[in-house]
């Protein structure tokens, strides 16, 4: 099925992966992290970016090679 944006719920659509935060306040959030590397955590509205409301979460590798991050290849230039 494909979308239409005259289809869309703008009413009351539903907050998936989204935690309100009131002025001033703060969210403690718990999530596994079994994928490895850099993710982006971040506020939708690009203008509270600039406003720190943002942040990098770092998930190291696992003990398997599943949920580990594999090397750079080696003809990759050091950073």
């Amino acid at each position: 099925m494909r979308l239409t944006p005259k289809n869309y719920n703008l009413n009351d659509p539903p907050y998936v992966n989204t935690i309100g935060v009131p002025k001033n306040g703060w969210a403690a959030i718990r999530f596994r992290a079994e994928n490895p590397g850099v993710w982006f955590m971040h506020c939708h509205l690009e203008k509270h970016a600039t406003w720190g409301m943002d942040m990098v979460l770092i998930v190291k590798n696992g003990s398997t090679a599943a949920t580990s991050i594999r090397p750079p290849p080696a003809y990759m230039p050091d950073c």
